[in-house]
């Protein structure tokens, strides 16, 4: 029977709102644990990845804190990360427990919690190498507080829907965990810059990886190639012709092949490769350039600049130095 018709009167199910679209759910991750074991790490890898982040929150207040209308089209909301523990003002594993349940039942919410745990005896290795102080041990030894917090959070550890082992973790092994369980979207490539520059006008302050092209053959030393740069085909068949530069790049081109996708599984953003000769206009552009094509070839993306092609001094400061080979 139709139980929108007529004959049968209200619909019982007139009452009953839609199911919330998967969309515009508030997700909410709740973060806790062990004191040491990593949530602070945890927190800040979640709002490098756009979640919102509120740390130390009475959790009593949570069903205050998340919103229950709607956004607008188009403005979905942010995921919500809530840190909290044994610290947090009026913490009762109990009392959270029994607000997850009530907040699981609702449908404009998807919330989950995830509990960092690590060994009591790891623990205590980090509170003494810090120095810090537990916070249920303030006038005991540091392993009386953690068996208390251990005790207490039982029931927390037991309920939670992901637990993660930080014994065996550094800090680089928990960021790269969080992030391929909670990245909101595909992660971003690695933004990656090569450059060139002159030793004569001081190092890049903020590359990664430098090298020096100094050691090939300086077409400074040519009267018709000195006012040419590395951008032109005479300057890069000259660098070329220099027996130690094929072996030299292709050794470099490897090993920047090797080491930016370790860079991009660590959570590196951003990457700087410089390439320096003496007055940054011949060997490092050349260089440079070559480079950036054999790293695009490669699948990567790269930024180039050239620090120093326009710098105008560039004549007084090679010619006053001995000619280099």
């Amino acid at each position: 029977m139709n139980r929108e018709s007529p004959e049968s009167g209200a619909s019982p199910c007139a009452a009953v709102p839609p199911p919330t679209p998967a969309a515009d759910r508030q997700r909410v991750l709740l973060v806790t644990g062990m004191l040491g074991a990593g949530k602070t790490t945890a927190l800040r890898v979640l709002e490098d990845l756009g979640w919102e982040i509120i740390d130390n929150f009475p959790v009593r207040l949570l069903d205050r804190l998340i919103e229950r209308s709607p956004t607008a089209e188009g403005s979905p909301r942010p995921p919500l990360a809530i840190g909290f523990d044994c610290r947090t003002r009026g913490f009762d594993p109990a009392r959270v427990i029994a607000q997850v349940k009530a907040l699981d039942e609702r449908e404009d919410v998807e919330l989950n919690t995830l509990f960092l745990d690590c060994s009591s005896k790891e623990l205590e290795r980090r509170f003494n190498e810090t120095r810090r102080r537990h916070a249920l041990a303030a006038d005991a030894p540091v392993d009386t507080g953690i068996r208390a917090e251990r005790e207490l959070l039982a029931p927390l550890r037991r309920w939670a829907d992901l637990l993660v082992e930080t014994t065996e973790f550094t800090s680089n092994d928990l960021q790269r965990v969080i992030r391929e369980r909670f990245a909101t979207e595909a992660p971003e490539d690695l933004t990656l810059t090569v450059s060139s520059f002159g030793f004569s006008r001081g190092m890049p302050p903020l590359a990664d990886l430098v090298f020096d092209m100094r050691f090939v053959e300086n077409p400074h030393w040519d009267p018709v190639l000195r006012p040419m740069t590395g951008l032109d085909a005479p300057v890069g068949d000259y660098v070329r012709q220099d027996p130690a530069f094929n072996e030299a790049f292709t050794r470099i081109r490897d090993l920047l092949l090797l080491l930016l996708p370790r860079y991009r599984t660590q959570g590196k953003a951003y990457v700087h490769v410089a390439f320096g000769c003496t007055g940054g206009r011949h060997r490092s552009v050349f260089t440079a350039e070559l480079m950036a094509a054999a790293l695009r070839d490669a699948g990567f993306s790269p930024t180039l600049l050239h620090r120093n092609l326009g710098s105008r001094a560039a004549d007084l400061l090679e010619g006053g130095q001995r000619r280099e080979k």
